[in-house]
């Protein structure tokens, strides 16, 4: 019989003798594959995955050890409290040093972890079988993967710490094609697939392909240009994943001033933007305290257990805050803010939809998403990608065909300065980093002159 989660880390903090987090998750996940209109595969899997961290106090400073196991049985417990006490004595001493979070007990650690299974998709499925029948007959094939995972963290510590937090997810991404020609994609988050309609996908996939019946060919150059919300997510989440306070106070990027300062304080863009992480915003909760498996620029395995609340990086267009350890809070002299699972842009009285914004268009582009999105110059964090699955044009406050691919090259934090209208934000998948992170809420931009570096071949 498989140990209890918590009975696992209760026993290794036991036998650690010093001072030592462990850190378990109960992975539950299920999903389904189709590819030209029929169902390829589905499954379910359980995971179980434990890291443990030891501190050792030495005469030169703390040394913090790290392992991590992904098969954890009683009979491997005292194998890995040997394996992170090698490590620990083989590290150098930490930069990050700090107190360990002291004790605090959830009032649900002693629950069990939670499960998802194909229960879940008990209405989505039947829906996408007759997406699936529908689609011959309306001359398209369809493509996708629907996923939900539920993970439970336990999170326990030699000063009492005993967290809990469950992360119920899911997606599902659909590409739908024409023959040999032009593709188009659809993505939702969700996070029990209750609020996830197959109808509603294939009514978009319809609509974009049957925009991309005409075909425009466009040179490169500046362009009017929407940025769906799905795009916008991914600019902005690159954009926070490089917002660490030590890497700007040592003026390594965007984010970096003169004289080991920071642009904290500095506005950002005339839009009086929010640009907030919250662990309790609805339909995207998350964990309400850090949980470092390792040390870097933005996190540190001394801060597990911290609690987290919601955090503004933009406050009315002015960058508010970035992202802190203890230790590097003590390096800047900013406070201590880390990483919240979530982000979420907004603006004041911002109300049109995607769809308004369109038809106020005289001439500009729409994109679909943007793909193998890489920096270029991380001091203007200046990034290059691609579009993908459909550029539009739009003539007249309508969508008149779809052009070719592009190449762009833009930063983020530059976009922010040249909006110049925001749609209202809404809950939002990205496509090209929804393996790493799912859960924001955008909206659309309108940017007067978005860079098309050059034209692509990609299809």
């Amino acid at each position: 019989m498989t140990a209890r989660p918590q009975d696992v880390v209760d026993k290794i903090l036991a036998a650690a003798g010093g001072d030592c987090i462990a850190i378990l998750t109960e992975g539950s996940s299920t999903n389904l594959r189709w590819a030209n209109s029929t169902l390829t595969t589905n499954g379910a899997m359980r995971s179980r995955e434990l890291t443990l961290i030891r501190f050792v106090e030495g005469r030169d400073g703390v040394r913090a050890g790290v392992i991590a196991r992904s098969s954890v049985t009683p009979d491997s417990l005292d194998e890995a409290l040997a394996a992170v006490e090698r490590a620990a004595a083989d590290s150098t001493p930490a930069e990050d040093a700090a107190p360990l979070v002291e004790g605090r007990q959830d009032p649900d650690w002693d629950d069990p972890a939670a499960e998802t299974g194909p229960d879940v998709f008990a209405e989505f499925a039947p829906s996408l079988g007759r997406g699936f029948d529908a689609a011959p007959s309306a001359g398209r094939d369809l493509y996708g993967f629907a996923e939900h995972l539920v993970t439970t963290t336990y999170l326990g510590s030699s000063t009492g710490l005993r967290l809990r937090h469950v992360q119920p997810e899911g997606r599902v991404e659909v590409t739908g094609k024409r023959g040999a020609g032009n593709s188009a994609w659809v993505g939702r988050y969700t996070t029990d697939f209750s609020d996830v309609r197959p109808e509603d996908l294939d009514a978009e996939l319809a609509t974009r392909l049957g925009w991309a019946e005409r075909s425009i060919d466009l040179e490169a150059g500046r362009y009017e240009t929407i940025l769906p919300p799905g795009a916008v997510a991914d600019l902005l989440i690159y954009t926070y994943w490089t917002a660490g306070a030590r890497n700007a106070s040592e003026g390594s990027t965007v984010f970096s001033k003169s004289g080991g300062e920071t642009r904290v304080g500095e506005r950002l863009s005339p839009i009086p933007f929010s640009l907030t992480s919250d662990p309790g915003y609805a339909g995207l909760e998350c964990a309400p305290f850090v949980t470092a498996t390792s040390s870097g620029p933005t996190s540190s395995v001394f801060d597990n257990g911290l609690p987290l609340g919601r955090t503004e990086w933009i406050r009315e267009g002015e960058l508010s805050a970035l992202l802190q350890t203890r230790a590097s809070a003590a390096l800047t002299g900013l406070p201590v803010t880390p990483a919240v699972d979530n982000l979420i842009l907004s603006a004041p009285a911002a109300s049109k939809s995607l769809d308004e914004m369109v038809s106020s268009t005289e001439r500009g582009l729409l994109l679909t998403c943007l793909w193998y999105i890489r920096e270029v110059d991380p001091e203007t964090l200046l990034l290059t990608g691609l579009t993908r699955d459909g550029v539009y044009l739009i003539e007249g406050g309508e969508v008149v065909g779809a052009v070719n691919n592009f190449r762009f090259n833009e930063s983020p934090v530059d976009l922010l300065g040249r909006v110049s209208e925001v749609s209202r934000t809404e809950t939002v998948l990205c496509r090209e980093w929804n393996d790493y992170f799912v859960r924001t809420a955008m909206p659309a931009l309108r940017i007067p002159d978005f860079n098309m570096s050059t034209v692509s071949q990609a299809r």
